[in-house]
């Protein structure tokens, strides 16, 4: 089989990827069809460079997704997914479970093939007129949490599944990932602690979201 006719046929497998491992399990037709939809030009490509490794990453992506599922109705580490600690897991964990078995390289080109998808989505969102979430913190958080991830695997790579769930989880209640400021009403704060409007968040990818230590409890203001 050619190089070619490998890349070609990693197309088929990029439909793993993109949001479904953030979301809660769907059918399988349902995944399928959502997948395609939402998944964006820098993950297919990174799937066309790597073909010989797509298939691992697309099962391990799935893995991860159930796995933060599992975790969101357990309430380990709360069920905040807009900043929170298991917004925190679900990207540290992958890129740790990711690299246990492939190089560190190309998991950190996944995860930022990821994020500009999240900044294109953004850009097409505003074009027209729809809001959309994510924004310029949200990114750095995820990139942050992508390498304390990738080092927990890299380092690990020989831990069972529930023991580098576990050291993932030390490190969210550690305070060595990232989580964005709020308060006990889960309103945004900036770093100064007021209360960020949310009309000032919408439709601005840079904003005064506030990044934090992941061990931060929600404030009282």
């Amino acid at each position: 089989m050619t190089v070619i006719t490998t890349r070609i046929k990693s197309l088929f497998f990029v439909v793993f990827f993109s949001i479904s491992v953030f979301s809660v399990p769907l059918s399988a037709q349902g995944v399928i069809s959502t997948v395609i939809k939402k998944t964006g030009r820098p993950e297919k490509w990174w799937a066309v460079c790597h073909p010989f490794i797509v298939k691992k990453a697309a099962r391990l992506t799935l893995e991860t997704g159930k796995t933060l599922d599992s975790l969101r109705k357990a309430g380990t580490i709360g069920d905040d997914l807009s900043g929170g600690q298991l917004d925190a897991f679900k990207h540290s964990y992958w890129m740790a479970l990711l690299s246990q078995q492939i190089k560190s390289k190309k998991v950190r080109k996944l995860g930022k093939a990821h994020e500009k998808t999240n900044y294109l989505s953004f850009k097409k969102a505003m074009k027209k007129g729809r809001k959309n979430c994510h924004d310029k913190p949200a990114t750095d958080m995820d990139l942050w949490n992508n390498e304390r991830g990738i080092e927990i695997g890299s380092k690990n790579k020989t831990a069972s599944r529930l023991e580098l769930q576990q050291m993932v989880i030390d490190s969210i209640q550690a305070g060595k990932m990232r989580i964005i400021l709020k308060n006990k009403d889960h309103k945004y704060l900036d770093c100064q602690h007021n209360i960020i409007p949310d009309d000032s968040l919408a439709g601005k990818w840079e904003t005064d979201r506030c990044l934090v230590p992941s061990n931060t409890k929600p404030r009282d203001e």
